[in-house]
């Protein structure tokens, strides 16, 4: 393989990105009618919304993002729980050790903005996710693909 990333290389992580967006806004949805239009607990509402997400992330990502040609959902799909789980531990970590770091600081950006230190390490933490999930399920999970 190449040294530099090929056009399909980006293609694909931008489809990861787009995947990402939808999901966000799967979750979304699902806690807001849950709670709002069902009359469900927050946390039941909030759990329900995940694993929407999740169902979601792993059908598109699947089909889409990955193109994977395996028959055998089940695999696919315990190796993307795995992945789901060691990547939310490893952004976890991240941010709690930034947080620890620079949890106390925050930067005024404008006059009605401010940023914290928790607000750049949950930052930084969503981006050691995506990056690591994107690379796991590549790697791992579709790896057949």
């Amino acid at each position: 393989m190449s040294k530099h990333l090929k056009n399909k290389d980006i293609y694909q992580f931008a489809r990861y990105i787009a995947v990402g967006v939808l999901n966000t806004l799967v979750t979304l949805v699902v806690i807001y009618a849950c709670k709002s239009w069902l009359g469900m607990n927050i946390w039941v509402s909030n759990a329900l919304g995940y694993i929407a997400g999740v169902i979601n992330s792993f059908l598109w990502n699947k089909i889409w993002v990955f193109r994977s040609r395996d028959t055998s959902y089940r695999g696919e799909a315990l190796r993307f729980a795995v992945g789901f789980a060691v990547c939310y531990c490893l952004q976890f970590a991240v941010t709690w050790m930034l947080n620890a770091m620079i949890g106390h600081m925050q930067w005024d950006l404008t006059s009605s903005f401010t940023i914290s230190g928790y607000g750049i390490a949950t930052i930084i933490g969503m981006g050691v996710y995506t990056i690591a999930n994107f690379v796991f399920n590549r790697l791992i999970t579709f790896k057949a693909s």
